[in-house]
């Protein structure tokens, strides 16, 4: 036996026979994460990722159109995902331009998964009152994006706040001949977006792409996965930020495989075709990227392989 492995014998013993070794931990397991926060700067601009959580989505043949399931799977199990249900995580953004606190889609209000809704708790944790949130602009109307809006009781979470949506979402959800065409499943989408918007239709305005919604803000068309589908270009002196919403949704399947269409868009080789433009520019210009549906907190940039594209995530950086 060497001198180190006697002595450690020695101390170890001296120690247990005080009675020094406790049998289990003296603080309780936490049993939760830390607020889920996360800011950086573009510019002049101050950018606040704010997690609500995620659903573990159940998948099954049906969900890539014009994919085999089995390479679903596959990319599933290489992303170290359940073969069967598709992490999907929730990641708002709130600018902060100096002027104005803009928030870019406002979460699943918790009423998605008993796994997604902690926005509100990591708002507060930010230091934020959903009073002074001064602007809400919406990517499309999928409940995930909207239903932060108001409570389960309808009740307005960000009293003060003007509320923009994509003109030609609201056209498209608002009308009657498209709700009864459309299948069941997407029926429950129509009716909820009725819910969020009553009582607040006349105060909410319209935008269209091609415009800023606010200095250094530019909506961009991304229609395919919803037909008002938008994204975010943000720019603040030299630098930018592109908010792809749900461009990719998540990149471990559909930044991979940018020709896969998944069930949930709505005119999936539109949204094949917006996927590619976008990721191509962000690829090319190297612009930093934040993804609706990206790992936390959901930042990164976008690379262009031999077959489609891959995310790197953003070093995670103390300094705001």
């Amino acid at each position: 036996m060497n001198d180190f492995t006697r002595r450690g014998l020695i101390a170890g013993a001296s120690v247990a026979a005080a009675g020094a070794l406790p049998a289990e931990a003296a603080a309780p397991p936490k049993g939760k994460q830390a607020p889920s926060i996360y800011r950086y700067k573009i510019g002049s601009f101050e950018v606040t990722a704010l997690y609500d959580g995620v659903w573990y989505r159940p998948i099954d043949e049906k969900f890539v159109r014009q994919a085999d399931y089995a390479d679903v799977r596959r990319e599933m199990s290489n992303a170290f995902m359940p073969e069967e249900k598709l992490a999907t995580p929730f990641t708002t953004v709130l600018v902060n331009t100096g002027k104005k606190l803009i928030l870019l889609d406002t979460g699943t209000g918790g009423q998605i998964a008993s796994t997604a809704g902690s926005f509100s708790d990591n708002l507060k944790a930010a230091g934020i009152d959903p009073k002074t949130i001064d602007q809400i602009v919406i990517s499309h109307f999928h409940p995930d994006h909207i239903n932060g809006i108001k409570t389960k009781d309808n009740a307005l979470i960000f009293p003060n706040a003007e509320i923009m949506v994509p003109e030609a979402e609201w056209k498209f959800w608002a009308d009657d001949a498209n709700l009864r065409a459309a299948p069941d499943g997407l029926k429950i989408v129509f009716h909820n977006v009725r819910r969020i918007f009553a009582g607040i239709a006349k105060d909410v305005t319209h935008y269209r792409p091609g415009k800023e919604v606010a200095p250094g803000i530019e909506a961009v068309d991304a229609a395919g996965h919803t037909p008002g589908h938008t994204v975010f270009a943000l720019q603040s002196g030299k630098e930018q930020l592109m908010v792809l919403s749900d461009t990719t949704q998540h990149p471990a399947l559909f930044a991979r495989h940018p020709e896969w269409q998944p069930q949930f868009d709505i005119d999936g080789p539109l949204a094949v075709t917006t996927r590619k433009r976008l990721l191509d520019r962000a690829a090319a210009d190297r612009t930093l990227v934040t993804g609706y549906h990206f790992p936390f907190p959901a930042c990164g940039h976008i690379v262009k392989t031999g077959t489609g594209y891959e995310h790197v995530p953003l070093l995670w950086n103390i300094a705001v």
